[in-house]
């Protein structure tokens, strides 16, 4: 649509129909305008699958891997297509608007978040943003660049202040935004936090660099609920405000405006980027056939099988890893991860897959027909007690596999009931007169003894066991964070005896609505914890009569998940001393690490093999079985910097002080934080070992270049193993003696080659004119230091092959 029919348009509208188009008309849709055929404009949440507009488990999404395991892929062409996935899923469920990529940065591994985050380093996020959104957009479905910008962390994030020079800003945190702009992305999300003092959805930042010197015109729509005033955001570059109906503008725009406190232009140019974007996604009447073909189911679990398997990384491997199944008669798979992993974040981007294949029936599934595979659990983890689910329960009412969801009046008169298949039930239907959300199940308990139960949510709750009443309380919100409220309410647990594994007991938990407070309603259940020395040598005991032990572990969803971060790096539980216990009477022992950012790993020199599986998605086990028995090999490659103990990262601070949180280390995150303090972590960034070595035989780069100008870094590899295999050539940067502050050396541009056992290959890294600027805050503007570079060429930001140096000279100008 030109600029002459979106001015067409808008010329149509009075004041208040095109403010009515600036706050959405439900949580997840805009308005629409009868008057020039615009319909609603569907919107949903999906780094790790599309949602649709409701968290309803009877209608199950696509589940990939978390966007950290994307990052560790280092190849845009798998996550384009991966973006294809988003659009055909977003297409099937009716939606316009996918609220991914987030381009936040990995900036201290405390971050609870980062798991929905691709790395810790500006150059590979943005170009793996980039290829996300292409990979959506292409079919015409809308992409969002989040959270604009500098919402790296949980704490206190809907009021946190960043504090960060310009130059920071701009070749750090601001960098991935501008590439998903230099990529086409059509929505940009405005964060809770303030940068500098001011908060983001009123900040200059959104009309410079953003729409002015970037030239971005789509929307920019405010994370939910994060515009809190009407005149600020107004006159700022902020375009459409969620969720709605209610909220800050609105009546108290049109009065704004009126009043001459905000200008009519101002509202005119956003309903225009609305149009546009709407335009875009076919939301003009009649609806548009978009030019995707749907996925098949088979053809999307292929897709997120290989993804799986792509973006595992192998850390260490000491001639273990891959198994081969002709010596294998018993196999252990050891943890509670192992037949009950994390396949994705906790928070508002949770989706429920259709299925998910675990790693214990990845395992079982491969060796089938070839060898008996045991699984002994292990100690308990420290994870919260899950949901109440179809595997353990039946509606008291039809007997089906599942609970009763029933709303009740004021009286106890039942208004609704209805059929569900999780005690996690976020969204009830609410219809008129609602005052009690109840949830109710016959639990077939597993085991005798001391059960713990749980109802999430605010207000009254009571939860009773056989109609004995265990809890009975008045819990207020304590928050504001949308997260909290309406996606991960606290859960008030109590406990009772269960004396008989054989007779079902009825549990009923019910939640009176308070206004303000949400209607999510959590009830779960938990067995007896088993004794953990015992748990520790059963699994001992198997992995000793074994001819190899896969051991699961990983972290819990209070450990990683929206509106808190990290308070250490350990796993839970007994873990550690679990993997150790089973490494010292097996050799063949693989430990795979199911968490969506770092973790301590202090076994990590006592394990045959150590690989990282991320939170892997609805294919987990398939993915993994195919690395662990050789038919894939493990593709990743560390998106951020792995320590071997918090206490020696660098960079590691998430709680303001005073509500400010300093960016005090500016340039240096990530590896260039490490290489700053001079400290060796356990992994660096990039690090990933494959299935075969790799000669670096040599490496053909200019003595001299242009500046502003790219170049390109030739390397000939030779595959010196038995097998072909995937190498991503990685070239870094340094300026000794720079007359700005630099990092010690920063990442520049990769590429991935393939090659057959003893051929060569040649890989072509170009480096990009951005990757020898910095930004100078005298002149406010970018700027190419002319003199020698030095490059370096290698496996990862600590594991080097070659060096060399390369002369930037000034660009000539002529009249």
């Amino acid at each position: 649509m030109d600029d002459r029919t979106l001015d067409r348009h808008t010329g149509k509208l009075t004041l208040e129909q095109k403010v009515r188009l600036l706050t959405g008309a439900t949580t997840w849709r805009t308005a629409g305008e009868d008057g020039i055929a615009l319909r609603e404009i569907v919107m949903s949440d999906g780094p790790a699958g599309v949602r649709g507009e409701a968290w309803d488990e009877r209608r199950p999404s696509a589940l990939l891997p978390s966007a950290s395991a994307l990052g560790a892929l280092w190849d845009e062409a798998l996550v384009e297509e991966l973006g294809g996935l988003l659009a055909a899923e977003a297409v099937r469920k009716g939606v316009d608007v996918v609220l991914a990529p987030t381009l936040n940065l990995h900036r201290t591994p405390l971050g609870g978040r980062h798991f929905e985050c691709f790395s810790e380093d500006p150059e590979l996020t943005g170009r793996t943003g980039a290829a996300l959104i292409r990979g959506v957009q292409a079919h015409g479905v809308a992409a969002t660049a989040k959270h604009y910008v500098a919402n790296d962390s949980e704490t206190d994030r809907l009021t946190v202040d960043v504090r960060a020079c310009e130059r920071t800003l701009r070749e750090v945190y601001l960098a991935p935004f501008e590439a998903a702009v230099e990529a086409g992305v059509w929505l940009v999300m405005a964060g809770y936090n303030s940068v500098n003092g001011v908060t983001m959805t009123s900040h200059p930042l959104l009309d410079e660099p953003l729409k002015g010197e970037w030239g971005f015109d789509g929307v920019v729509v405010s994370d939910w609920a994060a515009v809190r005033s009407t005149e600020g955001p107004a006159r700022a570059a902020l375009d459409l405000a969620m969720p709605g109906p209610p909220g800050p503008w609105g009546a108290a725009l049109v009065r704004a405006v009126k009043e001459g406190r905000v200008p009519e232009k101002a509202v005119d140019d956003k309903v225009r980027r609305l149009l546009r974007l709407a335009d875009r996604v076919g939301a003009f009447a009649p609806r548009r056939r978009r030019h995707l073909l749907l996925r098949g189911s088979l053809d999307t679990r292929a897709l997120l099988r290989r993804a799986a398997a792509a973006g595992s990384v192998l850390l260490s491997n000491r001639g273990v890893l891959p198994l081969d199944p002709a010596e294998l008669s018993t196999v252990a798979v050891i943890g509670a991860h192992a037949a009950s992993p994390r396949t994705q974040g906790g928070g508002s981007a949770g989706v429920f897959p259709s299925a998910v294949v675990t790693p214990l029936a990845g395992v079982r599934a491969r060796l089938r027909g070839r060898a008996r595979v045991v699984h002994a659990p292990g100690p308990t983890p420290g994870a919260a007690a899950a949901p109440l689910g179809t595997d353990r329960c039946d509606d008291p009412r039809s007997g089906a596999p599942g609970m009763l969801l029933r709303v009740l009046d004021e009286s106890g008169r039942e208004l609704c009931a209805e059929h569900r298949l999780s005690g996690r039930q976020l969204e009830p239907d609410l219809p008129p007169g609602a005052h009690t959300v109840e949830i109710s199940a016959l639990l077939r308990p597993q085991r005798t003894g001391e059960w713990t139960f749980g109802v999430g949510g605010f207000g009254r709750m009571t939860l009773t066991v056989d109609g004995d009443t265990i809890l009975d309380g008045v819990f207020p919100r304590e928050t504001d964070d949308p997260a909290v409220v309406h996606v991960d309410p606290p859960v008030q647990q109590a406990r009772t005896e269960l004396t008989s594994k054989r007779r079902p007991v009825h549990v009923v938990a019910r939640r009176e609505l308070v206004p303000g407070c949400g209607r999510a309603t959590v009830v779960t259940a938990a067995p007896p914890e088993p004794d953990a020395e015992s748990a520790v040598a059963a699994a001992v005991e198997a992995a000793r009569e074994a001819d190899a032990a896969i051991v699961v572990v990983g972290t819990t969803e209070q450990d990683e998940t929206e509106g808190r971060d990290r308070d250490d790096l350990s796993l839970g539980g007994r873990q550690d001393d679990l993997v150790r216990a089973v490494a010292a009477v097996n050799p063949r022992t693989v430990v795979v690490v199911n968490s969506g950012g770092p973790v301590e790993m202090p076994w990590r020199e006592e394990a045959g093999a150590v690989l990282l599986a991320w939170f892997p998605g609805q294919e987990a086990g398939a993915g993994l079985a195919d690395v662990l028995f050789g038919l894939e090999e493990p593709g990743g490659r560390l998106p951020t910097t792995w320590g071997a103990c918090l206490e020696d990262t660098p960079v590691t601070r998430t709680h303001p002080a005073e509500g400010r949180l300093d960016y005090a280390e500016g340039l240096h995150v990530g590896h260039r934080a490490w290489l700053r303090a001079g400290r060796a972590p356990a992994f660096w960034f990039g690090h990933g070992l494959g299935y075969t070595t790799w000669e670096y035989e040599a490496v053909d780069a200019p003595a001299r270049v242009t500046a502003g100008e790219a170049f390109t870094v030739r390397v000939r590899l030779r595959n010196t193993g038995a097998r072909a295999g995937r190498e991503v050539v990685q070239v870094y940067v340094a300026r000794p003696g720079s007359a700005v502050e630099r990092p010690v050396r920063w990442f520049a541009g990769y590429v991935a080659v393939r090659a057959e056992a003893g051929r060569t290959v040649t890989a072509e890294v170009e480096v990009a004119p951005r990757a020898l600027r910095h930004w100078s805050q005298e002149e406010r503007a970018w700027s190419t230091e002319p003199g020698p570079y030095r490059l370096t060429v290698g496996r990862s930001a600590g594991d080097l092959r070659w060096a060399g140096e390369v002369t930037v000279e000034r660009r000539a100008f002529t009249r």
